[in-house]
């Protein structure tokens, strides 16, 4: 599983951009303040993970979803977190849904595109080679 407890430990760089979002300018941070919070954070999420695995258990699912997420998240008593996270969920895969429709959609412009592009080379190859004259004296028969 894991070799050093270190290994638990969030990046320290995430963990003080996300200290730094939260709180109110001016407000600065000691390096064992923010380290305490990154182990906190660390054993959160374990203690989470191991709720969400009991919960999927419990329905009989091989995998983890965020419904067991959800139900988790009541189980260890932080239904406030509930609603904020669906919200966020929500968000973040209607994001990841208009990201791959508009990727789909350049997509779709650009084999256009492409295909119009094609297709007009092609006719400019074909009237060019209408255009030529053998150069051997022939006529070209029609």
């Amino acid at each position: 599983m894991v070799d050093k407890i270190q290994d638990l430990n969030l990046p320290a760089t995430v963990v003080t951009r996300l200290i730094k979002e939260a709180l109110p300018d001016g407000i600065n941070i000691g390096k064992e303040a923010r380290s305490a919070i990154a182990r906190a954070a660390s054993i959160f999420i374990i203690y989470l993970t191991s709720s969400t695995a009991a919960a999927a258990k419990k329905q009989k699912h091989k995998s983890l979803s965020s419904d067991n997420v959800f139900s988790a998240l009541e189980e260890i008593e932080f239904e406030n977190f509930i609603e904020p996270l669906r919200e966020a969920l929500e968000a973040f895969r209607k994001a990841n849904k208009e990201k791959k429709s508009s990727k789909n959609e350049s997509k779709t412009t650009n084999d256009a595109n492409a295909t119009a592009t094609a297709d007009e080379d092609m006719d400019d190859d074909m009237n060019e080679s209408a255009a030529q004259e053998p150069t051997d004296g022939t006529e070209i028969e029609e």
